[in-house]
């Protein structure tokens, strides 16, 4: 009787911990969602914010077949959709929830720029909801999955630490997007892939593609870790077919108003790769716009030769984390690929955006109990990349709120065993001039935040403050990139260290 009790005490008070970080995560979300968003009262374009409202306008009000077709209800100029038929969908079901509360805001053509108290209590509550039931879940399914037999204190706070990431609430609840969707999916699709459940990941992870294309930030190391699995298998051919066959479906339903014929597919897939943007457009801490300091990429090559140099660059970067997943698949071996193919894509593909550091912060932050100060530097540089365009949007004071309140949950006082003793020996037998180069980059980061808050560029270099903060992120970026690639293919003699890496994979 007494163990029952035990027991019923324990599941109660894990519950408890469960409600209470997802009670705060979300009231932390509520609270960004009072501040400014992208292009707010800034016309003629607005910004994100105005996107996402158009294409619920353009989805209620058009014809599927015309949703990426220019037409004189779809000017695609203004905001026309660039992302797959299930960012489509879901801006369509959203629409039809402000045309039955408030029409104004999605009547065709009359709502370019509308901005009503109510109409934007009406969007942000959109990407609350989406976040709590899909990212929310997700999360959960990952921590529960991954981390089992880790104590209470410690699966609550790798649950904040993941819910609670500053960039994703920032861009989602702040500028104004739906990252918790595609992201969502993919943490179900991770989840399913450690839980052994490889066609349900196979199905999740269609979903994020065909939410957002940047999703295929992942897919090397998905197909990396499930062909490995699968040719370990007694019938490995009938794995991969049966694999094969969930992601043919998968696409099939989500693409099937639209593959009534080819030039159909061809506007679609048109939109979702907009080269003529070139290889890269704002300030953002990829290798070819900070090299672009030095070498003019877009005045001395064509469009073509640069999307061939993004695209050998990419691969070669993905290739060495996804060998290692083929030749020896495990469940940590696949975030540290999913991770270090992410920072490839981010780092060298063509037309990246500063959202997209969210994709390699997702899996860093899972591994935030094995690998916590990667995680911690990595959202100080990636914070310190999206400051230009979260300052922009007006988001500053926002914006060091949850840098404060990253810092005082990191470093709250939460006993955590994974790889704790063996990374912090490590640490503390590192050479003193690392340490050095670890607080003089700390310094650099506030120095730089200071330098773009407080002072007035030259009037010869407007631009310069932008310039050195992606130099300086994307050199952060590129070393965190080695490391986390080299902790990869140590896995092997690692393993032993944790007791995560004792999983069978077969």
């Amino acid at each position: 009787m007494a163990s029952e009790k035990d027991d019923l005490v324990w599941v109660l008070d894990k519950r408890v911990a469960i409600l209470s970080v997802f009670a705060f995560a979300f009231l932390v979300r509520v609270l960004i969602s009072l501040h400014p968003y992208s292009g707010e009262g800034k016309p003629p374009m607005y910004g994100d914010y105005e996107a996402q409202r158009h294409w619920m306008e353009i989805t209620v009000h058009t014809p599927v077949k015309e949703w990426y077709r220019n037409t004189t209800n779809n000017d695609l100029k203004y905001w026309g959709l660039d992302y797959p038929p299930l960012t489509a969908y879901q801006s369509y079901v959203h629409g039809l929830a402000l045309q039955a509360l408030e029409p104004q805001s999605v009547a065709l053509h009359t709502s370019r720029g509308y901005e009503t108290p109510s109409s934007k209590l009406l969007m942000r509550w959109t990407v609350l909801s989406s976040d709590v039931l899909i990212f929310f879940p997700a999360v959960l399914f990952f921590i529960f999955a991954y981390y089992q037999g880790m104590k209470d204190e410690e699966l609550a706070w790798a649950l904040a630490m993941v819910l609670l990431q500053p960039c994703l609430m920032l861009i989602d609840h702040g500028h104004f997007q739906y990252n918790c969707i595609s992201l969502g999916f993919t943490v179900g699709a991770i989840a399913a892939v450690i839980s052994r459940r490889e066609l349900l990941a196979s199905v999740l992870f269609c979903l994020a593609l065909n939410h957002k294309q940047m999703s295929a930030y992942y897919a090397p190391a998905f197909f990396a870790h499930l062909l490995g699995k699968c040719i370990r298998r007694q019938k490995p051919i009938y794995e991969v077919i049966k694999l094969g066959l969930a992601v043919l479906i998968t696409f099939t339903v989500v693409w099937w108003p639209f593959i009534y014929s080819k030039e159909a597919i061809l506007e679609v897939l048109a939109r979702l790769a907009p080269f003529e943007r070139g290889i890269y457009e704002d300030y953002v801490s990829s290798f070819w716009c900070a090299t672009s300091l030095f070498i003019k990429w877009k005045q001395r090559f064509s469009m073509l030769t640069l999307s061939r140099f993004a695209l050998g660059a990419t691969l070669t970067a993905t290739l060495p984390s996804m060998v290692q997943q083929i030749c020896a698949p495990s469940n940590r071996g696949f975030l540290y690929a999913l991770l270090n193919s992410s920072f490839a894509f981010y780092l060298f593909s063509y037309q990246v955006h500063e959202k997209s550091v969210l994709l390699p912060l997702l899996p860093a932050s899972l591994l935030v109990l094995e690998e916590p100060r990667l995680f911690k530097w990595l959202i100080f540089y990636a914070m310190l990349s999206m400051y230009p365009l979260l300052r922009r949007d007006e988001l500053t004071t926002c914006y060091i709120a949850l840098l404060c309140l990253f810092i005082l949950l990191f470093y709250a006082p939460v006993e955590r065993k994974m790889e704790v003793s063996r990374n912090d020996k490590i640490q503390q037998r590192a050479p003193k001039f690392l340490r050095l180069l670890m607080q003089l980059s700390f310094l650099i980061i506030v120095i730089l935040h200071l330098s773009y808050m407080l002072l007035q560029p030259p009037k010869r270099y407007p631009f310069i403050f932008e310039a050195l903060i992606t130099s300086f992120a994307f050199s952060q970026f590129a070393v965190l990139a080695i490391y986390t690639n080299i902790k990869q293919w140590r896995l092997p003699r690692d393993m032993a260290y944790s007791s995560i890496g004792k999983e069978k994979i077969y």
